[in-house]
């Protein structure tokens, strides 16, 4: 990180007023924002605050809250990774442990929004990014009772963006069996914690990270726990200080396991497996499926980006981030593709600074005119 001191929000130029509109199409600014942000997680904040920090008008569209993908972890969830590894904008992140915990990291990351007075379009889904001349019309969906404060029309709101940023991550995308059941109440796709489920039958589906950390924590606190798993046994790449735990308390018997095992349905009171040994019926009370994640592809190739079928990766230069499509940046873990265990935010921290280098060279080269005529920056 830089050693320059960061300038407070009130010395850096105030948000673009969006008062002005295309007569042509009324929800659309008639000044287009220098960027455009899909995501406001991490990554996405990354990529505001460099904006504001080099004076470009910048704006980030989540259709959830702020970091919804960290208000998601577990709820006393700690990071393995070190503090000064999840800093982003030259902000320190100052508290005194090593490792932060899920709150201190959803405090932190609202300062830095705070700190550099990112504008929020929050609770507010980006439906289309489309190409308009030179720009890119950007098609959004406030939340339900959001509508009004947005100013949406009766088919969303418009935005104009010289660029876009796709910084959406593939947390929302759950991973589904496909199973008759999988939507009833005691099924679910997140763990959060233990609590409720002390002296209860649960049965977790997967043997990945998520899963490991959820059978320990629930069976630390009371539940019986059941791990079913497609494989011969838990996946190579859990993490090394996890493996030997969850592995010495599957060969002791504290938790179950069901391995060559898939579900076939959930009912009530049961989940309903097939075994190398035939069918069987496992009592439960509670479900979690947690078999991964996949990002939003079929957004992306909406938007005009190449993504492998294979991988789904998606097309884009690993020096400025940009697509296919020029002027549209893929961030942070969307680049992975299906590999979530690849990309981090301590190893995408810097990709903010790429793209918001490559687009002041882009707007440089537009010439003069386009240079001088963004009056209300922010």
């Amino acid at each position: 990180m830089s050693d320059s001191v960061p300038a407070p929000a009130e010395a850096l130029a105030p948000a673009r007023d969006p008062a002005a509109l295309d007569p042509v199409n009324p929800l659309a600014p008639l000044d287009p924002l220098d960027l455009l942000v899909v995501g406001a997680g991490p990554t996405g904040i990354a990529i505001g605050a460099d904006a504001r920090r080099a004076g470009l008008s910048v704006l980030l569209v989540d259709r959830g809250p702020l970091t919804a993908s960290i208000q998601e972890y577990p709820t006393f969830m700690e990071f393995f990774t070190t503090r000064e590894r999840l800093e982003i904008a030259d902000i320190p992140f100052a508290i005194p442990e090593d490792k932060p915990t899920r709150r201190q990291a959803l405090v932190y990351y609202r300062s830095v929004v705070e700190r550099y007075g990112i504008p929020l379009a929050l609770f507010e889904e980006a439906l289309e990014v489309r190409r308009d001349g030179e720009d890119f019309l950007v098609r959004s969906r406030p939340a339900a009772g959001w509508d009004a404060a947005a100013g949406a029309g009766p088919h969303g709101r418009l935005r104009r963006a010289r660029a876009v940023a796709l910084a959406t991550g593939y947390f929302a995308g759950n991973k589904r069996l496909g199973v008759a059941g999988e939507d009833l109440p005691w099924v679910r796709h997140r763990y959060r914690e233990p609590y409720p489920h002390f002296a209860q039958d649960v049965v977790i589906v997967g043997a990945g990270n998520t899963a490991a950390e959820a059978a320990l924590d629930l069976w630390r606190n009371g539940a019986r726990v059941t791990l079913v798993h497609r494989g011969a046994h838990v996946r190579p790449g859990v993490k090394y200080w996890l493996k030997p735990d969850i592995e010495n308390r599957l060969a002791e018997g504290s938790i179950r396991a069901r391995f060559n095992s898939v579900v076939r349905a959930f009912h009530e009171g049961a989940v309903e497996i097939e075994t190398a040994g035939g069918p069987e019926s496992l009592p439960a009370q509670a479900a979690f499926v947690l078999i991964g994640y996949l990002p939003d592809v079929e957004f992306e190739r909406s938007c005009g980006v190449e993504v492998d079928p294979a991988t789904l990766i998606p097309a884009f230069d690993p020096e400025t981030c940009e697509s296919n499509v020029p002027g549209l940046y893929i961030a942070g873990t969307l680049q992975a593709g299906r590999y979530t265990d690849r990309i981090f935010i301590e190893n995408s921290r810097d990709h903010g600074a790429r793209i918001v280098r490559h687009l002041q060279a882009r707007l440089a080269a537009a010439g003069p005119l386009l240079a001088t005529s963004r009056p209300n920056r922010g």
